[in-house]
């Protein structure tokens, strides 16, 4: 059988619903109309500032420190919290908002910094490279700010291990990304899939540092993943 090829769906299905005791269904899901939708309330009167307020106090909850800055001093923000970290080596994802935001010319400024990018064309070496980063940097996506969540496209230039595999990781947020809470992001993932806009396969969301209190409900820092994280708000409106 051809590699991806489904044989034998229809029978399949068929013998599904035999047990439910029930015909198929074969027509399509009506969505419901609910009568109230509190998710959509939430924060929903509050402006881009007051969002601002309510992620920086939900970043004292996940351990996660937050800066504010302009786009023209995001450079020297970027370079103290490396600094204050003790980074000597650094990972940034493919992002051409590094360009964008002339990341890329303020990081040949930074003696004594290795300073490396995810490389598409070698995943494995990139994987290597996050490995031994003492810092990671990527842009975020959307930023949820009731919950402190940077949420990542990962596609070939923007490698998950960025985030994942360096002891430090420091998301850059710009202002536009920011969103009251789940509920708007993912409306904004399903507008890109309506409009025929390619989504990636993995969507990351990350909430500071790792952690975990599976034993004894004990909060263990740290434990898969990055131990400090910096979260650097920039006003990009």
């Amino acid at each position: 059988m051809p590699k991806g090829e489904i044989v034998n769906r229809e029978t399949f299905l068929d013998n599904i619903a035999s047990n439910l005791g029930r015909a198929r269904r074969t027509n399509e899901v009506v969505r419901p109309d609910w009568n109230n939708q509190m998710q959509w309330k939430v924060l929903s009167d509050h402006t881009v500032d007051e969002l601002v307020d309510v992620l920086e106090k939900q970043c004292k909850s996940i351990h996660t420190d937050l800066y504010r800055t302009t786009q023209a001093e995001l450079g020297s923000v970027l370079a103290k919290v490396v600094e204050a970290y003790g980074g000597k080596t650094v990972v940034t994802s493919m992002d051409t908002r590094f360009d964008e935001y002339q990341l890329t010319e303020e990081f040949t400024s930074w003696d004594g910094i290795a300073i490396e990018q995810w490389d598409s064309t070698r995943p494995e070496a990139s994987i290597r490279l996050a490995e031994r980063a003492d810092v990671g940097i990527t842009f975020s996506d959307i930023t949820l700010a009731e919950s402190g969540t940077v949420i990542l496209f990962s596609d070939e230039g923007k490698g998950r291990s960025v985030s994942l595999l360096p002891s430090t990781y420091i998301a850059v947020i710009p202002k536009s990304t920011i969103v009251p809470r789940l509920t708007q992001a993912t409306r904004r993932i399903h507008q890109r899939v309506e409009a025929g806009e390619g989504v990636p396969t993995c969507i990351n969301f990350i909430s500071g540092p790792s952690n975990s209190a599976d034993i004894e409900m004990n909060l263990v820092v740290g434990v898969h993943g990055p131990i400090k994280t910096t979260y650097i708000v920039v006003d990009d409106q």
